[in-house]
């Protein structure tokens, strides 16, 4: 598929055109039809190939040759006036030039040959031949009628001019025979070449579905190493928020209280800008399980609950899990992230109250997760954003096969419940 939405032509078909039917080959490089005409339909489309023009010179000397026959025969006949023999050997020459307009217009060949191989008995091999690239090339409708016009005609072209070395009969059966395989000929060359078409169909539609599958994991990648630098950078930026501010209004404060803040500022961005990097490492790499450092588990709960209580924060953490190693890696990272997220919105929504992050469970029992706080003292600003970390986070505990519920408490607090699979 090229950049205009055209479907360039395979090398394969380019180098070997020339072996393959001009129709198949116009077919598999998608070049369109001019109409609705059944005869007009490919006028615009490319030369005849190689095996085209030998093709058609065989059935060119076949009609000759079935002509010929049939001229010799014509004037053994005492019965046929010489007159008579001149306009039908006239008119077997005309039909058998036709032959090469075939391709471009089968159908009007096959119904000009119905009258002309009525009275002209050299113009056989002609009417053969146009029947037979009438059912390769049309559909059945236009086959139908026009050999069942052709079959119908048998019997009074062999009253009115019987055979001098068959009977009636035999002629009948013979011709209606013939006529028939070679229609049954045309319809089986045509059902092989659709079928090689609809094979090129089929995969395309393969071609296409795997490349649209590709880009939908590509989109789910992103999707979720989004969320993934929504979780890391948001913790650490409201820490750097956090202590920027305290030096902002405090800035007599302490010289240890502001060396402490400059601290942590630094740490913060530090350790922001590495998980930055890891997460443009995963980028590149297109493999998050290889790039970067280990992933937080349930095990780093303590260090996330310290690092918090420097920023200032009041937390109270209870972690009944007595092995967090055991904990599957996906859930003791989801669990990780939860609390995180719920950290920092109560860093940023509720600052100064006291949050308590509740963890328990147990293998085949689950774990649970609960954050709640209590509703601030004072009135806080809203905060543009807010809530998108809490839809990913339900995403990706749904995911993991758990849920994730949160909301507004009756005192006015704000609590997340996650419960995740563990076994």
């Amino acid at each position: 598929m090229t950049s205009d939405g055209t479907t360039r032509e395979p090398p394969v078909f380019t180098a070997r055109r020339w072996w393959l039917p001009s129709a198949v080959a116009d077919e598999l490089t998608d070049v369109p039809d001019t109409g609705p005409d059944p005869d007009a339909g490919r006028r615009g489309r490319s030369r005849r190939t190689a095996r085209d023009w030998l093709v058609d010179f065989c059935c060119f000397l076949l009609a000759v040759f079935i002509g010929l026959a049939s001229a010799d025969v014509l004037r053994h006949d005492p019965h046929t006036p010489h007159a008579l023999a001149v306009a039908d050997q006239l008119l077997g020459a005309l039909s058998c030039a036709a032959v090469w307009l075939r391709r471009r217009r089968p159908l009007a060949l096959a119904v000009a040959m119905l009258p002309v191989s009525f009275v002209a008995t050299t113009a056989a091999g002609a009417e053969i031949v146009a029947l037979f690239t009438l059912a390769v090339h049309r559909p059945f409708r236009y086959v139908a009628w026009t050999g069942g016009a052709a079959l119908a005609l048998i019997p009074v072209f062999y009253w009115w001019r019987p055979d001098p070395d068959l009977p009636y009969a035999g002629a009948v059966v013979f011709s209606v025979l013939l006529t028939l395989s070679v229609i049954g000929w045309g319809m089986f060359v045509r059902s092989k070449r659709e079928l090689v078409l609809s094979l090129r169909d089929r995969a395309r539609r393969a071609e296409t579905e795997a490349r649209l599958r590709a880009e939908q994991a590509q989109r789910l990648a992103r999707e979720a190493i989004a969320r993934e630098m929504h979780d890391v950078l948001a913790h650490r930026l409201t820490l750097l928020s956090v202590h920027a501010g305290a030096l902002e209004f405090r800035p007599g404060a302490p010289r240890e209280e502001v060396a402490r803040a400059a601290g942590v500022i630094r740490e913060s961005a530090h350790e922001a800008l590495q998980d930055l990097r890891e997460i443009i490492g995963v980028l590149r790499a297109g493999d998050p399980d290889d790039a970067g450092r280990p992933q937080p588990t349930l095990a780093a709960l303590d260090a996330l609950a310290a690092e918090s209580r420097e920023a200032g924060m009041k937390v109270t953490l209870t972690n009944t899990v007595t092995d967090p190693a055991a904990v599957p890696a996906s859930t003791g990272r989801t669990a990780y992230r939860i609390a995180q997220e719920a950290l920092t919105n109560a860093r940023k929504h509720a600052p100064g109250t006291e949050v308590t992050v509740t963890v328990t469970g147990a293998p085949g029992d689950g774990l649970d997760i609960h954050v709640r706080n209590p509703a601030p003292e004072h009135e806080v600003p809203h905060v543009p954003g807010s809530g998108q970390g809490l839809i990913g986070l339900t995403e990706r505990a749904t995911l993991t096969g758990g849920t994730l519920r949160h909301g507004p408490t009756p005192d006015g607090g704000f609590e997340v419940r996650g419960r995740l699979p563990w076994g």
